[in-house]
């Protein structure tokens, strides 16, 4: 398939990807797979792997941990490289369906880096200054929530279910945010990155049960 396709041909196939789901229902959504694709349009031209992108979002996740780690100045790096990893978290995907190269074993490995990520996110969080047990437990929400849909896919059930509050680019826009307001209001980074993780776990609680709700209304009691 060419690299060449349009923006409106691009939402469709997105659509046909994501049970039917139309993105011009959502103005965001609409505008930032509008991005996405003016981005991915000459990554896919030049034929650019779509798995060298996950893998690249990967780095870039591990990146987060690692300038969390150093502190200070440092944190306005991990804050950049939590949002650069989550546009190359829709880079691969928005590659892969504008040439045709979709797989299963692509898709595989784009879930396995995104469970990664939520993890680095969270443990950038711990390594600023917040509690551990609370990112534990959004880490084991998070989990809950991405299990579910992929026991619900075994099934047959081939349907998201529902966006929930507690999507990738929630995930991405949390800790980005907070973790840039560490760097910013330094003295309370331990503060904002212990909120951060307690909005995470809220977030993680409703968004699962969310997911949960709408898994039930669609496969019934069986």
């Amino acid at each position: 398939m060419s690299a060449d396709l349009s923006r409106d041909a691009y939402f469709a196939r997105w659509s046909d990807l994501h049970g039917g789901i139309d993105p011009r229902a959502n103005r965001l959504v609409a505008f930032w797979l509008g991005i996405v694709h003016a981005l991915a349009r000459p990554l896919a031209a030049a034929g650019v792997s779509p798995n060298g992108v996950t893998w690249l979002g990967g780095l870039l996740s591990v990146g987060v941990v690692a300038a969390a780690w150093a502190g200070g100045g440092w944190l306005l790096l991990a804050a950049v490289l939590v949002f650069g990893s989550g546009i190359v978290d829709n880079l691969d995907g928005a590659i892969a369906v504008m040439t045709g190269r979709s797989t299963d074993w692509g898709y595989v490995l784009d879930s396995l880096v995104d469970r990664v990520a939520d993890v680095l996110y969270l443990i950038a969080l711990f390594v600023v200054g917040a509690p551990g047990w609370l990112c534990v437990l959004a880490a084991v929400l998070t989990f809950l929530q991405e299990y579910a849909r992929a026991r619900a896919g075994a099934t047959g059930m081939s349907e998201v279910g529902v966006v929930s509050v507690w999507e990738r680019p929630t995930r991405v826009l949390v800790t980005g945010m907070f973790l840039l307001a560490a760097f910013i209001h330094q003295p309370s980074a331990v503060t904002l990155v212990t909120l951060a993780a307690a909005v995470s776990g809220g977030l993680a609680i409703v968004g699962l049960t969310q997911v949960v709700v709408s898994i039930r209304r669609r496969l019934g009691s069986g």
